[in-house]
């Protein structure tokens, strides 16, 4: 396709996707006419969710394989098999470079996710554009051609990086009428979700352990060091931090089926999940705490993991589950443990979150000695833990 043909594809996609009027129309029309542009015989589009850690196929265009639906329900991707958006791309962008788009073919060396999608899948090669909002990864365009089809050039991946952006310029009209919805709950800096989601998720996981015993386990962290970076480097590399491990937290999390990555507000994150075993979570939390201490700039994480696989006594309220959690971070963070403290496996923490507060200190875990057995607490009083004195709107309500 020559230069003219080419503008009139980029004329033709944006066209195409103003006069959408739905979501699934805006992302047909972005797959159908990036498919077109680039003489592929099918396209995707894919969002990455960051707070579940997947990458979620919103549409597919074209020749679809056996099994592939236009507009699937259910077809996502963990990211920590596809690296590239959450690692490469991302420092890529951090240093001030372009979101360039690449190749794969069936026939590529090193078997990645993609190639062995085209493999299962009949198709010979694909070429991967990142869409980019806000100087954020969004998700990205997928072209396929069939295996007797030329294969993509480097000059169909810049085109098809200039698709994507016409792509996110499109999608980016659309989103404004989710905005305020999204805005409620999710974290603008890092794009997880926030406490009033997790607080949202904890009551209906707790619920749920109460009704079929499934396993809920909350695994809290504490990134180390911010402070500094914020008095040496400014707030704005200390943001950059913040990001970054939202983006760890998000890949970590990929590993166990539903988890909700969320921040909690300044430099407290959290992990939620429902079904996966406590060890399961566990050996998640020592992956985090080795891959946060790798960070540029960063100090470690304290983390500390509260779960109903444990021996933590019996769950009353989702309240108690997120202090013993946060007991276990304060461990963690005392010690200055380069692993995850867990409550029932520590000896101290659950004595440490049950115990009523002895001082109106809403961070009275962190260096505190362990405590002495809990005294009786009057009707309707709140136990121990900075969250539960003073508690803001949007928070759990009192244990009951």
């Amino acid at each position: 396709m020559g230069e003219d043909g080419r503008l009139r594809a980029v004329v033709a996609l944006a066209q195409g996707m103003a006069a959408a009027r739905t979501s699934r129309e805006i992302w047909r029309a972005a797959a159908l006419g990036s498919c077109e542009g680039l003489d592929g015989s099918f396209a995707a589009l894919s969002v990455w969710e960051r707070d579940h850690g997947r990458l979620r196929v919103l549409v597919n265009a074209g020749e679809r394989a056996e099994g592939e639906e236009e507009f699937p329900e259910s077809e996502t991707y963990p990211v920590h098999r596809f690296p590239e958006i959450t690692e490469f791309l991302h420092e890529r962008w951090a240093g001030g470079g372009e979101p360039d788009a690449w190749v794969e073919t069936a026939e590529g060396p090193v078997a990645t996710g993609r190639v062995a999608g085209l493999r299962r899948r009949g198709r010979g090669c694909c070429v991967v554009a990142p869409i980019v909002l806000h100087g954020r990864a969004w998700g990205e365009l997928y072209v396929a051609r069939p295996p007797e089809e030329k294969p993509f050039t480097r000059a169909d991946a810049d085109f098809a990086t200039v698709l994507a952006a016409v792509v996110a310029a499109g999608i980016s009209q659309a989103e404004r009428l989710e905005e305020v919805r999204k805005l409620a709950f999710t974290d603008p800096l890092t794009g997880l979700a926030n406490r009033r989601a997790v607080d949202t998720r904890l009551d209906e996981a707790v619920e749920r352990c109460r009704a079929d015993g499934s396993v809920v386990s909350l695994m809290v962290c504490d990134l180390n060091g911010l402070k500094r970076v914020n008095d040496t480097h400014g707030h704005a590399v200390g943001d950059r931090l913040l990001e970054r491990f939202g983006s760890v937290l998000s890949r970590c999390g990929a590993m166990l089926p539903g988890a909700l990555a969320a921040r909690l507000g300044g430099d407290e994150f959290c992990l939620l999940t429902v079904g996966p075993t406590a060890d399961e979570v566990v050996a998640v939390a020592e992956e985090l705490c080795v891959r946060a201490a790798e960070l540029e700039l960063g100090e470690g994480v304290a983390c500390g993991v509260a779960s109903t696989g444990d021996p933590i006594g019996p769950l009353r309220s989702a309240r108690r589950l997120f202090r013993l959690a946060d007991a276990a971070q304060y461990q963690a963070k005392a010690a200055r443990s380069a692993k995850p403290v867990v409550a029932g496996r520590d000896g101290t923490v659950v004595r440490l979150a049950d115990a009523p507060p002895s001082t109106r200190d809403r961070r009275r875990f962190r260096d505190a000695a362990p405590a002495s057995p809990p005294a009786p607490a009057l009707p309707g009083a709140p136990s121990g833990g900075r969250r539960v004195q003073d508690p803001p709107s949007g928070e759990l309500p009192p244990e009951q």
